[in-house]
């Protein structure tokens, strides 16, 4: 399926300042980028960057004496996901888990697995499958968390996504913090979602329920927000406003995923496939 995105940033600046960015779309095995631009009114000093073992591509931008920046992104991403049965969904024991995982079983700045582990296994310790243990995870953050309906540039999905992860992580299921564009998100903004790594697989799930699943663009992957920011300023400079779309490009269909089907299904999004 193809999906148009779109992110528009402006930026005001006191005095010379360094943002690091991150709305570019990743490449990666489940999503193709097709077309992509960036580009950055007044003209300043600009560099890309992809981090060593990292996915997330940051842009790299220098103010100068510039005291306004209006930064326009836009791609056409054509992503793929799979769908497995939830009975197939067993536990991997930690000492099977790969190597490249072991990262996000550890306690994380914004998820302090280590300080929820008693509430965890309180609460879902006795859920003995993995998917449904996450599901139930999912379940009571929607029910016991109040979400502030338009409130995302405040953090607040992004707190639904680092609780959800810091009680996976808690029960020794790795997991991870998803940011990306998401399609007929209201209101439209940058969406944060989580990734647990079941049978070998890292599966997306979405404790606030205002995201389709099987229609994310993955913006950046980390053990929290700090490793996949939107924006990270470095001297005197303040966002003044962001927009963000995401629609189907010409001539696609979409069929949403219903409760039903993802209690029965899971939906990766994994860019290995492994």
């Amino acid at each position: 399926m193809k999906l148009k995105v779109a992110c528009d940033l402006e930026y005001e600046a006191l005095f010379p300042s360094t943002l690091i960015l991150n709305v570019h779309a990743q490449h990666n095995a489940a999503q193709t980028i097709l077309e992509e631009q960036l580009s950055i009114e007044p003209k300043v000093r600009a560099e890309a960057l992809t981090p060593t073992g990292s996915e997330n591509r940051f842009v790299r931008i220098e103010t100068g004496r510039k005291k306004a920046l209006h930064i326009r992104y836009r791609a056409t991403i054509d992503c793929n996901y799979d769908l497995l049965s939830a009975s197939t969904l067993h536990s991997v024991p930690v000492a099977q888990i790969d190597s490249d995982a072991i990262q996000y079983l550890f306690p994380s700045r914004y998820c302090q697995s280590d300080r929820l582990s008693r509430l965890a296994w309180d609460l879902f310790g006795n859920i003995k499958h993995p998917y449904e243990r996450v599901m139930a995870i999912v379940d009571w953050i929607h029910d016991n968390v109040e979400y502030v309906r338009g409130s995302q540039r405040t953090g607040v999905c992004r707190d639904f996504a680092h609780l959800g992860i810091a009680l996976c992580r808690a029960l020794n299921i790795p997991a991870r913090y998803f940011a990306g564009y998401a399609y007929q998100l209201e209101p439209p903004d940058m969406h944060a979602c989580f990734e647990c790594y079941i049978e070998h697989r890292w599966l997306v799930f979405d404790a606030t329920r205002l995201a389709h699943l099987n229609a994310l663009v993955r913006v950046g992957t980390g053990r929290d927000a700090a490793d996949a920011s939107v924006a990270s300023i470095f001297g005197a400079a303040s966002l003044k406003s962001m927009k963000v779309s995401c629609t189907l490009a010409k001539g696609e269909r979409f069929k949403p995923l219903d409760d039903k089907q993802l209690r029965r299904r899971g939906v990766a999004i994994d860019p290995t496939g492994s």
